[in-house]
């Protein structure tokens, strides 16, 4: 029989996922904040049985981050929560027509920043476990943890890649993860994450000769260059996709000259573009791709090339079918199944197990008036223990 770590058997307090939503709501961790979102956590999971440890990791040029790994038991198979409790800013405060932290209940509705992206998903995973823990107590193997960063809104550098290694240093192994990210597009249950798109920026800076426009001959107009360089880029697809993902897309995101007169032929000119791509390619092969068009030009250019995540796809089987399933007898839901959207900490996760992402519906995530329905974090929860009990029902 599995045993949480301080040897607790019975639950001393019960978690309401609403109320500690409203509570981490109250706590404005604007990325790099804490501002005491990861103690609320700590104090609701602590009682249950979790061995809290809170990490904080650092790294030149970035700011220092807290970030918080709770576990109860120490078995196998270990089941994973994944979450960050940072948020992005409020943007102007009077636009709201709430409290961007007051954690106002309006209508059925909760309102304000983290609502959706993630609070909301993170109490609904600790109201999970108090109901799986005090249905099963210890009687099951395995265990259960909650790995949650301060840094998913940010840089992305001292959190979750870095708990990852923290966790395989101590030999600790995740065995499945789900991580809890707004991933409903209209209601709870329409959809569920088993892959994202890789993601790469990349600088262009091309190189001229600066003179006078009424003088051509003696300058070198490097814009002209640039977006020829460009419209060939963009001239390009990439693929049409495939059964999992839709085609891989470049962007063109900035164009700057920083050219005040209307006289002056610039000596250089800026261009910044975005592939976000899926695994027919990878960043490697994509950089390369990028170096041969423009190599077809003359002159001289900067390149620099930065990659926040690959591709990847969590193949749909057991853990996608268990997660499905439950979801759908909850909701009458069956979640499609989707690569779209932007990145998430789950690009970390997947060199380490296999998972998918659930939580909440992303209509307002980062928008003024953010909120969650009080039905569906209620409902969230519901759908977190009954995976969490047939995930250990299996075993």
């Amino acid at each position: 029989m599995n045993r949480p770590a301080n040897e607790t058997r019975h639950l001393t307090t019960r978690v309401d996922p609403v109320e500690l939503t409203r509570a981490l709501v109250r706590r404005p961790s604007v990325t790099p904040k804490d501002e005491g979102a990861l103690a609320e956590i700590e104090t609701a999971v602590a009682p249950l049985g979790f061995a809290c440890h809170r990490l904080r990791f650092s790294e030149t040029g970035t700011p220092d981050i807290d970030n918080l790994y709770a576990r109860w038991g120490n078995g196998a198979p270990h089941f994973c929560f994944a979450g960050h409790s940072d948020v992005v800013p409020v943007g102007n405060p009077n636009g709201w027509t709430v409290d961007p932290f007051g954690a106002e209940v309006i209508d059925g509705k909760l309102y304000g920043r983290g609502a959706a992206d993630m609070k909301g998903a993170i109490a609904a995973f600790a109201a999970a476990a108090d109901s799986f823990l005090a249905t099963r107590g210890g009687d099951f193997e395995g265990s259960i943890s909650l790995l949650i960063t301060g840094d998913e809104e940010g840089p992305s550098i001292n959190g979750t890649a870095k708990m990852l290694r923290w966790l395989a240093e101590r030999g600790e192994r995740i065995d499945a993860c789900v991580v809890g990210e707004p991933t409903n597009e209209t209601a709870l249950g329409d959809m569920m994450k088993i892959g994202r798109r890789g993601s790469l920026n990349a600088r262009l800076a091309v190189h001229g000769q600066q003179g006078h426009v009424a003088y051509p001959h003696l300058a070198d107009n490097p814009n002209h260059r640039l977006v020829r360089m460009l419209a060939d880029l963009t001239a390009q697809a990439l693929d049409e996709g495939n059964a999992h993902f839709q085609p891989s897309s470049l962007q063109v995101t900035s164009i700057d000259v920083d050219n005040p007169t209307t006289n002056l032929i610039p000596a250089v000119a800026n261009a910044v573009f975005n592939i976000r791509f899926n695994n027919i390619h990878s960043s490697a092969s994509l950089t390369a791709w990028i170096k041969q068009r423009l190599a077809a030009f003359d002159g001289r250019y900067d390149l620099d090339v930065k990659v926040s995540g690959e591709a990847f796809l969590t193949e749909p089987g057991p853990l996608s079918d268990l997660v499905a399933g439950t979801i759908e007898r909850v909701t009458g839901r069956r979640p499609r199944l989707s690569t779209t959207g932007g990145t998430s900490d789950a690009r970390f996760i997947r060199a380490h197990a296999p998972v998918v992402e659930f939580g909440l519906v992303g209509r307002t995530m980062h928008k003024i008036d953010e909120h969650a329905r009080v039905a569906d974090i209620r409902d969230l929860a519901k759908i977190y223990a009954a995976v969490l009990d047939g995930y250990f029902a299996r075993r």
